[in-house]
């Protein structure tokens, strides 16, 4: 047996320029960014600090770095895939048949694994503990691991782009194309191995946010108290642990096919595809559900805050959101209306898949009351909340018209089905995490965001949205169906056209976003937030500096009413001093660990030495990531502690910048 199992020099694409050159700029990109943060000096401080972390706003961060990273990696797999259509017009292009297949396969597994779902995690991460006037999520060190393991899976997807191949199966690989007798190199392998070792990361974070939900709120924060946010998150959270499982165990029976010549999903020895179309749905629709619900949640603090008034209809949106949950689980079989179930069943799960949108309706009209009478005020996050609002509904729309079995049989997997899905979910998770990242930017980073350059990068992003994917639906209206490498029909050519400028014009909209950060940073003196308000916000987040202590808040705040932080923001306006000042006690905070970084280090290698069949690299990093847990366990020193005198110094200086608002500002906000 080789040393290296499958892994030789031909596993390097050296006959194919454009994954050459996009690697070395990408390598060269890495190693310019690692020399440079060697030479400032700047490794100890990341080590320490970011890499380390068990902070729940850090680790919060990490995540929209790494999906930041991801989303324009995927961005550009779009770019590629456009661009090809525009050009391959009676004509190859330039992207092979083999090479197109495996980018559109990368673009969608990179964006909901690995852009859109960090993206929500981080934002959860990020936000929920601070909302909830705790200090961090039940489980520090377990979200640290949960992080990692993300990125580990983000690395060999990337790593197919040099060394082997990714998937040439789509974004769900069906059998028995992803079977060994259809696809016998490793894309599958790079595809089952990447997802396997980044589910067991979301699968922790999901339940590390219910148990920090439902165990570890602010004093009098009762469930109906709770902002809308952390409902969404607890609802998102409680789909990820029920659905999870499903995804991980259908990979892994897949795995035994191509590994140990099983046959779960193959017609040999009573094997059944169909079995695997069934169970992927039984968690791919839910997990349109558990991104779209923290993006509600987004939406709705957003909404209440720029409308400076209260959230209408609070109670009713709870009820819509649980709805949603359970009935997300009742509507996986519209993806295969044409498969030959049937009539009752197809009229079923039609019906359920139109009932459905009632629960999101609830939501669009309650969002609409809430603007409805109040001060509405066109903040960067606000007009990505009413982009949200015309592209969901549009979507949504569009979804109930293919919920309609015998319309989805004349649109099923056309480009019209293409239009619909991402009006969804760049309407719907994409505008509501550029949304969230906005809002909480200043509460993280201690300055907010460039306004001008903000507006600029939604407007284009808004505006090339529009272009590409409503030429889509025409496209899809029309007969092209989706994944085409290249197009000889005349009359949809033009649209093609229209649909690739629509994608240079959103390519614009990140360029501005991109140039909105970097100017951000170079004036952040100026667009500094002194108060940890800058929003004139209503939940407790608003309560901390910016950025917030490691402890989040010196004394846990006792909460008295729907709104804790307006209410006491309000009361101090009206009588112009804040409450007394309280008794400061020393605080114990769980200390950094690497666990979550080595661990998912041993797990890269792992899986990467499954992919290529390496077996005695499979023994070393499982022993490696076994011995690392078995060290975390037996730490005698969990926690650390903050010194009284340092805690009542971060905080006097907290109440000092609030109290000199309050004077500045005797009537509240103009």
């Amino acid at each position: 047996m080789p040393l290296l199992g499958k892994l030789d020099w031909s596993a390097i694409p050296l006959d194919q320029p454009i994954p050459l050159i996009a690697s070395a700029v990408v390598g060269a990109a890495i190693t310019g960014t690692l020399l440079y943060a060697w030479a400032k000096g700047w490794w100890p401080y990341l080590w320490h600090e970011w890499i380390t972390s068990v902070d729940h706003k850090r680790i919060g961060v990490m995540y929209v770095i790494l999906a930041v990273v991801m989303l324009i990696r995927g961005f550009a797999d779009a770019l590629m895939m456009r661009s090809q259509q525009a050009l391959a017009f009676h004509a190859p292009g330039y992207l092979p048949p083999e090479h197109y297949d495996q980018v559109f396969s990368a673009h969608g597994t990179i964006m909901i694994f690995f852009a859109a779902m960090p993206f929500v995690i981080g934002l959860m991460n990020f936000a929920v503990p601070l909302q909830l006037g705790v200090r961090d999520v039940a489980f520090p060190t377990l979200n640290s691991v949960g992080f990692w393991l993300t990125a580990s899976g983000a690395l060999l997807v990337n790593i197919s782009l040099v060394i082997g191949e990714f998937a040439r199966t789509g974004w769900l690989p069906y059998p028995p194309l992803s079977e060994l007798k259809y696809s016998p190199g490793v894309g599958v392998d790079y595809y089952l191995w990447a997802l396997q070792i980044s589910g067991v990361g979301t699968l922790t974070a999901g339940i590390n946010i219910v148990v920090t939900i439902l165990k570890m709120r602010a004093p009098g924060m009762s469930y109906f108290r709770m902002p809308m946010f952390c409902w969404t998150s607890l609802g998102s959270c409680m789909l990820i642990v029920a659905a999870f499982p499903i995804l991980t165990a259908t990979l892994a029976m897949l795995i035994l096919d191509r590994y140990l010549g099983f046959h779960f999903f193959t017609n040999d020895a009573g094997g059944n595809m169909m079995m695997f179309v069934n169970l992927i749905w039984a968690w791919g629709h839910p997990e349109v559900y558990i991104l779209i619900l923290p993006a509600f949640g987004i939406f709705s603090e957003v909404f209440a805050t720029f409308s400076s008034k209260p959230l209408f209809g609070y109670r009713s949106m709870v009820a819509a959101t649980f709805f949603i949950v359970i009935v997300s689980f009742l509507v996986w079989l519209h993806h295969f209306f044409t498969m030959g179930a049937g009539g009752d069943v197809n009229a079923f799960f039609g019906i359920a898949t139109s009932v459905i949108a009632v629960g999101t309706g609830v939501k669009i009209y309650n969002w609409l009351f809430t603007m409805w009478g109040g001060r509405v005020r066109f903040d960067t996050p606000m007009l990505w909340a009413l982009g949200f609002v015309f592209t969901f509904i549009v979507g949504g729309m569009t979804g109930v018209l293919l919920a309609v079995p015998p319309a989805d049989f004349v649109l099923h997997n056309s480009m019209f089905l293409v239009a619909h899905f991402h009006n969804v979910i760049i309407g719907g998770v994409v505008f509501g995490a550029f949304a969230g990242y906005t809002y909480w930017f200043p509460k993280a980073f201690g300055f907010t965001l460039h306004e001008g350059w903000g507006k600029i990068g939604f407007w284009l992003t808004l505006i090339g949205f529009c272009v590409t994917f409503l030429a889509m639906y025409a496209l899809g209206l029309d007969g092209m169906t989706r994944r085409l490498q290249h197009v000889d029909v005349d009359a949809w050519h033009p649209l093609i056209l229209v649909s690739a400028a629509g994608t240079l014009i959103s390519a614009a909209g990140a360029a501005a976003q991109i140039i909105q950060l970097v100017v951000s940073i170079r004036q952040r003196d100026r667009l500094r937030d002194e108060t940890g308000d800058p929003w004139d916000g209503r939940s407790l987040e608003w309560a901390t500096p910016s950025p917030p202590p490691a402890f989040n808040f010196a004394v846990l705040p006792n909460v008295e009413g729907e709104e804790a932080y307006w209410f006491i923001k309000q009361r101090a306006i009206e009588t112009q001093r804040l409450g007394d000042e309280p008794d400061y006690e020393a605080i114990e905070m769980p200390r950094n660990s690497p666990t979550g970084f080595v661990c998912a280090f041993f797990a890269s290698f792992m899986g990467f030495a499954l992919i290529w069949h390496i077996w005695w690299m499979v023994a070393l990093g499982f022993v490696g990531a076994y011995v690392t847990f078995v060290a975390f366990a037996w730490r005698d020193i969990v926690e650390y502690e903050i010194p009284a005198e340092e805690v009542a110094r971060i905080d006097r200086a907290r109440r000092a910048s609030r109290l000199a608002w309050i004077a500045a500002h005797p009537e509240g906000r103009p």
